[in-house]
């Protein structure tokens, strides 16, 4: 006789199955209907009550209600559809949902506690098509390990919206690879691009879980080129995926690798009640541990074989892939580790070519992408990237996933490479998390606060950043400083622990940085100078309690009074006192306040296993603790290293990551101005150039992922280098290749857009200016000041400027842009035909512009354009790339311009408002002055026209959409060669 559970899931199973693709349909009618198909019995969980009295007592991971959560996100996810006005991801689209299918509200307040509405932003996927293959019904036998996963995390405290996004995210990875079972054989590359130590371990757990749970039977998982970090995946992979008992197989609990971790003893990694395949369920087989990377297997080649319950069959065959136990290795990317897998893979009987593999490559851009140049005679693949390689040919059934926050070097890949490891299948974009600490939170990337206006309150960079300035060699005062918030900040997490208010946590880990080179022999130096400054820092007496108030009161409480975010913030510092004396014992009770960590066993003082104890110390290092690596608990970081391009650099950002509970304690200390070279640099600006870059990139993914008509706008292997430089010396990564599709046209209706490419040449900006004069001429003789305010409750806050005004025609405004002369007109040629398309002919969706001169009260920043006497405000830029400028705009100036295109809603200000009008754009010009002409301007404010650049910034009205919602539109230079690298194939910005 059939389960009752077994035949409900079937009932509800074939009901939702037809529903995947439509809109939702009376649930009872759809139940009714399948049970004629099922065995007896069935039609008796086809009434709502049976239905009802199961989600009463379900749990998050019950098979059925993981079914109705993958549905009814599908359905709050759908982007307009005809049978829902409402939004998507909105609790309006839900109730259209439930109302579709005619569920009585008791049905729906238990069906939203088990499946709320995921309401944060959802990743970005730019995808080929795909055989839809990875739906709950599809699936072979009951998931057995992402069910245990997600119980895992509900247990930990993770809330259902971040359980249900990471069940999400996973979802569009997994659905992209091959279908493990399939007769064909298919090679499935993909990129999953994170932020720096947001979570990414978190989302490729999820795929590993939920791979093997669908057949995927080896996976091997590239952990770093260190041991450090390939132990920390490890370790991570089998608490909260392989699971006590597949790490035991029968073994006494002490003679486990975790014998000595706290967390094994305390019951924290996971547990099953019993060894998986007693339990109707398969294995998963490690054949590393933490401690031991992949090692030769010899006579005990066997441990890689794959049983076959049916011997005449393939093993990717349904009837032996799911009775098979699954195989898991973390290797480091290391050429001779690499070298004895691919010879014991080669010696296995079991056919290669029947294996389902997933190869999960974290920090992908790190050591796997080739950095030869093949096109040269004899040239050979870098060495890592030549094994990956060799694994992908040697398994025609492994799939491919790179993991990386910094992806630039895996999308210069050239795609026509069959054996490398561009992304041609998917790049898939996660959002940023919540509670996520990252480069925005420490910069005022586009305040519309004056910069002499800013507080703690209302500035990342006053509330988190710390300058470093060093006098001389022996002046450690900006080090003591950073060590002193140290212990302020230790005091005040124990003050936490002891106020309450923190639910279960306690913090277990508080450590310091101190990051300054990659050399064992400075970090040598360091020890001793670090060492020095403890202990001779006096924590305990006067002269320490005298710093230590003083950087209380200036620096501590008022950044924890407006950012703490409802944690207790000792009133004062005779308050705080009490915890001092516990927190200097927590750090140095052992002698050993300091942890080195290098490699180099002469100078390293102990193991940052953070896994293993308790650590509240102060860390030096360098490669190791620079990328991968979770540096946990750390408050503050004391940086001064530098790095020749992006990538590297943003790897090097330790402090980004998970705060809670201490985000207001977060101290960044930074070497700002140093010299390489001939060259001063900024590392805090070039953390804010790689922030924008970054974000730059994230911006275009999104845009280029709208689907239009069911279909991508661009396939992988057409993503041009997206990739900003805003610093003329931080490179992205290695050099970029132009690929075979030319960008012809970007749409932008209600959105800011700054061309950047402007001339060089003395003639061509004189021929600009010369263009723009008459128009500035026109503007209104008098500045209006123009506003807008945004609603932010408690946090309200307004834009507001002064500039002179106008209108211009939209025939007026097109034939002059069509007139500008450009360093690289291929920068703003994509604009410049959708700006043609929406204003001339039966398509014209624009009437006119208005024109915006933004004007300043500083009479001593006025220049004289044109022939006339008037005289107008002039901006200081310069340009950061070759011909290109670096960000033109003031933050403040955005929102007005927006609001009259139609993308804001009212300003609530009535001289803007005057301004808006429906098919209305807007404007805004910039005349600039670069630093090497300031020096030319004459006393009579007048400057020599071909000394000055007259930029300007448009908003298209938000209602020019064109015929469909196609934000770009590209052309394929040779139509035979789609897929493949064309060099210098668009006119480079170089010039």
């Amino acid at each position: 006789m059939t389960h009752p559970d077994s035949l409900r899931l079937a009932l509800h199973g074939a009901a939702l199955a037809d529903m995947n693709g439509s809109k939702p349909k009376r649930l009872l009618r759809a139940l009714e209907y399948q049970s004629e198909d099922l065995p007896d019995g069935a039609a008796a969980h086809a009434a709502e009550d049976d239905f009802r009295r199961f989600l009463g007592s379900a749990s998050p991971t019950d098979q059925l209600v993981e079914m109705w959560r993958k549905q009814l996100t599908r359905w709050d996810f759908v982007e307009a559809p005809l049978w829902s006005n409402a939004g998507a991801r909105s609790d309006e689209r839900r109730h259209d949902v439930y109302e579709l299918l005619a569920l009585d509200p008791a049905t729906r307040e238990l069906l939203t506690g088990l499946a709320p509405v995921f309401k944060s932003d959802p990743p970005v996927v730019i995808s080929t098509d795909f055989t839809p293959w990875y739906t709950p019904q599809s699936q072979h036998g009951r998931p057995w390990y992402w069910p245990a996963y997600r119980r895992l995390l509900t247990d930990k405290g993770w809330p259902e919206h971040a359980v249900a996004g990471l069940d999400m995210a996973s979802d569009r990875v997994v659905e992209r690879l091959a279908d493990p079972s399939s007769p064909t054989a298919y090679q499935s590359k993909g990129l999953v691009v994170g932020y720096v130590q947001s979570g990414k371990t978190a989302n490729f757990t999820g795929v590993i879980a939920k791979a093997v749970d669908a057949g995927y039977r080896l996976v091997i998982v590239l952990g770093g080129t260190l041991n450090l970090l390939r132990g920390q995946t490890q370790r991570r992979l089998d608490m909260e995926l392989v699971g006590r008992e597949n790490i035991l197989r029968g073994a006494h609990a002490d003679e486990s690798d975790y014998a000595d971790d706290p967390a094994w003893g305390q019951g924290k990694f996971l547990e099953f009640g019993g060894l998986p395949s007693t339990l109707g369920a398969f294995d998963v087989v490690r054949m590393t541990t933490r401690d031991n990377d992949y090692k030769s297997l010899l006579q005990g080649i066997v441990a890689l074989e794959f049983e076959k319950q049916e011997p005449a069959l393939p093993l990717y065959d349904p009837q032996n892939l799911h009775r098979a136990s699954a195989r898991l290795m973390v290797v480091k990317k290391n050429k001779t580790v690499l070298t004895k897998l691919v010879k014991d893979l080669n010696r296995i009987k079991t056919p290669l070519a029947e294996i389902p593999v997933l190869i999960i490559d974290d920090e992908s851009d790190e050591a796997s992408v080739n950095t030869s140049d093949l096109a040269k005679p004899d040239a050979e693949r870098t060495a890592i990237n030549q094994k990956i390689s060799d694994l992908l040919k040697m398994l025609p059934r492994a799939q491919y996933v790179g993991y990386t926050a910094t992806p630039f070097a895996n999308v210069f890949v050239d795609p026509s490479d069959t054996e490398d490891i561009f992304p041609k299948d998917f790049i898939i974009s996660l959002p940023r998390p919540d509670g996520y600490m990252g480069a925005p939170d420490f910069h005022d990337l586009d305040s519309i606060v004056p910069v002499n206006e800013r507080t703690v309150a209302n500035s990342n960079e006053k509330a988190h950043v710390r300058d470093i300035y060093i006098d001389g060699d022996d002046d450690d005062s900006c080090l003591q400083r950073a060590m002193d918030m140290f212990v302020l900040t230790a005091a005040i997490k124990l003050y936490r622990e002891e106020k309450g208010g923190l639910g279960e946590r306690y913090f277990q880990h508080h450590t310091m940085l101190i990051h300054e080179s990659m050399r064992t022999e400075v970090h040598r130096e360091l020890l001793g100078r670090v060492t020095r400054l403890w202990w001779n820092s006096g924590y305990m007496g006067p002269s320490g309690h005298k710093r230590l108030r003083e950087l209380f009161e200036t620096d501590v409480l008022p950044v924890s009074m407006v950012r703490a975010d409802g944690y207790a913030v000792p009133a004062s510092y005779d308050e705080l006192m009490p915890f001092l004396g516990p927190a200097f014992f927590r750090i140095s009770g052992d002698e050993n306040p300091i942890l080195v960590v290098n490699g180099d066993k002469d100078v390293e003082t102990g193991e940052a296993d953070f896994d293993k104890r308790s650590i509240w110390k102060i860390l030096i290092g360098g490669q190791k603790l620079s990328r991968g690596f979770t540096v946990e608990g750390l408050t503050v970081t004391y940086f001064r290293r530098r790095a020749g391009n992006a990538s590297t650099l943003m790897q090097m950002g330790r402090w980004f990551g998970f705060r809670e509970g201490y985000r207001d304690l977060v101290r960044l200390y930074l070497g700002r101005s140093e010299t390489t070279g001939a060259k001063e640099i900024d590392l805090y600006e070039a953390f804010e150039a790689i922030c924008l870059d970054e974000e730059s990139f994230r911006s275009e993914l999104k845009q280029y992922s709208v689907m239009v008509d069911g279909r991508p706008q661009i396939l992988p292997s057409q993503v041009p280098p997206l990739v900003s430089q805003h610093l003329a010396w931080l490179k992205p990564t290695s050099p970029d290749k132009m690929f075979n599709a030319r960008l012809v046209e970007i749409s932008s209706p209600g959105e800011w857009q700054e061309p950047t490419a402007y001339p060089t040449k003395e003639a061509d900006l004189r021929h600009n200016t010369a263009l723009w004069t008459p128009i500035l001429e026109s503007l209104s003789t008098d500045p209006t000041s123009f506003a807008y305010r945004f609603d932010e409750g408690a946090k309200a806050s307004e834009h507001r400027f002064d500039a002179l005004s106008g209108q211009l025609s939209a025939d007026s405004f097109l034939e002059l842009v069509e007139q500008l002369k450009w360093q690289a007109p291929s920068q703003f040629a994509p604009s410049l035909a959708y700006l043609r398309r929406i204003s001339t002919g039966d398509s014209a969706q624009v009437d006119d512009w208005v024109v915006l001169a933004p004007q300043g009260s500083n009479g001593a920043n006025h220049i004289a354009v044109g022939s006339s006497d008037r005289k107008f405000t002039w901006f200081a830029r310069d340009r950061r790339r070759g011909p290109l400028f670096g960000a033109i705009r003031d933050p403040k100036h955005r929102a007005v311009p927006l609001r009259i295109a139609g993308a804001l809603p009212d300003s609530g200000d009535v001289e803007t408002e005057k301004l808006v009008a429906d098919r209305r754009g807007a404007i805004v010009l910039y005349p600039i002055v670069e630093s090497p002409h300031r020096t030319t301007l004459r006393t009579d404010r007048s400057i020599d026209p071909g000394k000055m650049v007259l930029a300007f910034t448009f908003v298209a009205p938000a209602s020019a959409r064109g015929g469909d919602s196609r934000v770009v539109r590209f052309t394929t230079i040779d139509s035979s060669r789609e897929d493949s690298p064309i060099i210098d194939a668009i006119e480079s910005i170089e010039g």
